[in-house]
């Protein structure tokens, strides 16, 4: 039995969660479209109803305790749950959903040209994607699965290897006609653009050309979409996973520097919780990834 006492309204956890965030009841009334004096007469209710205050009041101002700060966090989490929920009991009431976290260049550039075969073969299923650059909390996170870069050390989860990364060193045309680029040591003084989650590939690149790593370090990024646009504009090399790099380079847009594709560490998998591993969305998902990710494969 859950206890009533422990479960507020919606809106009054609604009203809560917009004071909180916003620091301030006006912009609450706002987001809200309530008045000022409807929004404080429910936070006086959430109050009486936990018997606790969670506010500060000053000068007519409601500053959040520490209790509230760390209760909003899970309110708002519970909130996006149930508007998930409800989006999907609206938009897809017979299929299954499937909601999973994707990286970012990944999903735009390999996954989501891919996507409509899936959606045509399985018009029942509707998926929602949101992009994820570091790991995620499948127990807080309102995910059913996630695709990411890295090793298969996902404590508590089970994995699907999609494919091996290999990479494409690639410059832009004004940098490739300046000379010719034809050993590692024509790269040295060309600037390396390197991306924050991986560290060595630069290491592993080179020695898979039968060189060392040599040259001068360039610019640091968190994104691919960054790396490439760098690389565009001529800020120096840019080592792209070869999904990507071959559309820069079929379009003209980047030039290849020696051997393509190379072989590096790490790898892209789909991860899933245990609990979720025979949920008959994620179960046909699974299996139409598998032979995507063995297609594109067998492309390079």
């Amino acid at each position: 039995m859950r206890q009533r006492r422990f479960l507020p309204s919606i809106k009054l956890l609604m009203a809560f969660d917009a004071v909180v965030r916003h620091r301030s009841v006006t912009a609450a009334a706002a987001e809200l479209n309530l008045t000022q004096s409807t929004v404080s007469r429910l936070i006086l209710m959430l109050e009486a109803q936990f018997g606790k205050e969670l506010f500060t009041r000053e000068r007519r101002r409601l500053i959040p305790n520490s209790a509230a700060v760390s209760y909003q966090r899970d309110v708002a989490r519970a909130l996006d749950m149930i508007q998930r929920a409800s989006m999907t009991m609206v938009t897809n009431p017979e299929g299954g959903t499937l909601s999973l976290a994707v990286l970012p260049t990944f999903a735009t550039r390999w996954l989501g040209p891919r996507l409509g075969t899936f959606l045509e073969a399985h018009p029942g299923i509707s998926l929602n994607m949101s992009t994820r650059i570091g790991r995620l909390d499948f127990a807080s996170e309102a995910f059913d699965a996630a695709i990411y870069f890295g090793q298969p050390d996902w404590e508590g989860a089970r994995y699907l290897k999609l494919f091996d990364e290999r990479v494409t060193a690639c410059v832009s045309p004004k940098i490739a006609s300046l000379r010719p680029l034809e050993d590692v040591a024509d790269l040295a003084d060309i600037p390396k653009l390197h991306l924050e989650s991986r560290p060595s590939v630069w290491g592993d690149w080179f020695a898979a050309q039968g060189g060392t790593e040599c040259g001068t370090d360039g610019m640091l990024m968190d994104q691919f979409s960054l790396m490439i646009q760098a690389a565009i504009s001529g800020f120096g090399i840019a080592l792209l996973p070869h999904y990507l790099a071959e559309t820069e380079i079929s379009e003209g847009r980047l030039v290849p520097v020696l051997r393509q594709a190379v072989p590096v560490r790490g790898a892209y998998w789909l991860v899933w919780p245990a609990d979720k591993n025979d949920l008959p969305p994620l179960t046909v998902f699974r299996s139409w990834l598998s032979e995507s990710a063995v297609q594109s494969a067998a492309r390079w």
